[in-house]
């Protein structure tokens, strides 16, 4: 049996059961894929169920206009399987259309922004090779609710109304998610319906997946996302097919080896990360101490530093991946490192050859399913299609407009993509399903939640109760109020910019969920964020 080793007072228990495991960021969503494997579904039945009542129970942070990533452990063939389910730029965009409106960095909000919605094209292909159960029964939680409403829980509340300004924008968006008097998103405790979302997500049931991507429903996409500028076309929702990808990892510590889905996805930044901190003594450091935290702090800068310089879509751009996540050009990173000073790092230089929901689900055969889904930002680029209850993704928000850079935006390309699943193997056998939301938060959260995990034996609500530093794109870090004065003390003398307290205090550290498999009992042990409206919940 695991013993866990917690170095400060968890927030909450861990929960521990035997026959599956669900940890979403809604309770709503866990109990319907609570259901699901009460009812005789593996855990990709219970996981879509999970993320389609998410769409419904949490829609500021995902829907069925988003994109999908996953990393899936069939215990049957004894692998993991990744899948990437994130849509292109519709085919009539080029970064010189959006430069010649005058903008020097991609916009977030509006029709520009919107990429082909990949989500549910992923439910397909997840649930042709892996499910057991018909749509109808999987889809019935989230269909139910947004027929017949559901108490918005407190954190989403907050979330929604963060985005009434948005929102308010156009008259579909307006009337669909803030008809309350004044014009407002739901308070705590108030009873929401989406009928229209509901009648979609029947149409998918009664007419198959190719019910959102083409007829009414896909024109209606079309015509939304045309009317406010952008170029998404009913041919670019046709032709759009999710893929099977090769997940790709590194041994972290002797038996360990992280899993992450390679680009478009960010999970690469997460990946050099570790190899850097692979090559200190972290458990002689200790978890929280100021040597570790700079440490881990300086590893992430120069993750990202070449995370934003090579990561784009590999299938137009070439990646230097194996340079970069070899062991030669990690020693030269890691070589950077100072223990008393901060750097400032800037990408390197390999040698070439040639708001979100994350959710997992365990079974009591021993698949596992690390999934997340996304609109991107609040809402996405606030456009809700017509009469069909869907609001559509930003991910274009994430292109660049750099001429030449990899990344820069261009028709049938897919952006770089912020969502990422987590999942560890113990000598090459299931382990930990893990994720951590939060657009730019995620590959940080992955490292710190997955050292904690790893390096200190914490168990997964403990390693999810930690407190984390956010470094942000302004090259400034914020540390969680709960590492206390005199860290934020240390951390300013060693050369760290760090964003004013008052600032800190208000930003959210990412929302994140684990489990942890026992390899001798097969008992899952399961954790969820405090930081949301989270559960974990097994039987």
């Amino acid at each position: 049996m695991i013993n866990f080793h917690t170095h400060f007072n968890s927030r909450r228990s861990n929960i521990i059961g035997q026959n599956g495991m669900v940890a979403t960021s809604q309770p709503l969503a866990t109990q319907a894929g609570i259901d699901i494997l009460r009812a005789g579904g593996n855990a990709i039945d219970a996981a879509i169920s999970t993320v389609a009542t998410l769409c419904v129970t949490e829609p500021c942070s995902t829907g069925i206009g988003g994109d999908a990533f996953a990393l899936i452990w069939s215990e049957k063939d004894k692998r993991l399987f990744g899948l990437n389910a994130s849509g292109p730029a519709p085919a009539g965009l080029s970064a010189n259309h959006v430069r010649g409106l005058g903008h020097s960095e991609f916009p977030a909000l509006g029709g520009l922004a919107v990429t082909v919605p990949g989500a549910v094209r992923g439910w397909e292909m997840a649930l042709n090779k892996f499910g057991s159960l018909p749509l109808d029964r999987i889809l019935k939680s989230a269909i139910d609710y947004a027929k017949n409403g559901y108490p918005v829980s407190e954190r989403i509340a907050w979330q929604w109304g963060r985005s009434q300004e948005k929102m308010s924008r156009l008259k579909d968006s307006k009337r669909v998610w803030l008809p309350y008097p004044g014009g407002r998103g739901p308070n705590p405790g108030e009873i929401f319906k989406n009928p229209e979302v509901a009648a979609t997500l029947q149409a998918i049931v009664d007419n198959g997946y190719d019910a959102l991507y083409t007829g009414d429903i896909a024109k209606q996409m079309a015509d939304a996302v045309q009317a406010d500028g952008g170029f998404l076309s009913t041919d670019d929702l046709s032709k759009y097919k999710a893929e099977w990808v090769e997940p790709i990892s590194v041994e972290y510590r002797p038996g360990y080896r992280f899993f992450e889905i390679p680009p478009n996805g960010q999970g690469l930044t997460a990946l050099l990360a570790l190899n850097i901190m692979k090559g200190f003594d972290v458990q002689a450091m200790g978890h929280g101490t100021y040597e570790y935290t700079h440490t881990m702090m300086e590893a992430i800068k120069l993750a990202f530093a070449d995370a934003h310089a090579y990561i784009a879509d590999p299938k137009h751009a070439q990646i230097p991946m194996a340079e970069l996540m070899s062991d030669s050009y990690t020693d030269l990173r890691r070589g950077l490192i100072d223990s008393k000073s901060a750097l400032t790092p800037s990408a390197g230089q390999p040698q070439q050859r040639g708001d979100t929901v994350y959710l997992t689900v365990a079974d009591a055969e021993g698949n596992m399913v690390s999934w997340i889904q996304s609109l991107y930002m609040g809402f996405g680029s606030g456009i809700t299609a017509g009469t069909t209850g869907v609001q559509l993704q930003n991910r274009g928000a994430n292109f660049t407009l750099e001429e030449g850079h990899p990344n820069e935006a261009a028709a049938g390309k897919r952006p770089f993509h912020t969502i990422i699943p987590g999942f560890i193997t113990k000598d090459d056998q299931a382990w930990s399903s893990f994720g951590v939301m939060g657009g730019f938060m995620q590959p940080q959260g992955h490292l710190q939640v997955g050292s904690a995990l790893v390096d200190f034996n914490m168990s997964p609500q403990a390693a999810l109760d930690a407190p984390r530093f956010y470094w942000q794109k302004e090259k400034l870090f914020a540390l969680e109020p709960s590492f206390g004065g005199k860290m934020v003390e240390e951390m300013r003398l060693r050369g760290h910019k760090l964003m004013p307290l008052a600032q800190a205090e208000t930003l959210h550290y990412g929302g994140g969920q684990a489990i942890v498999r026992d390899p001798e009992t097969g008992v899952y042990i399961g954790g969820s964020e405090p930081r949301n409206d989270g559960q974990a919940a097994g039987f």
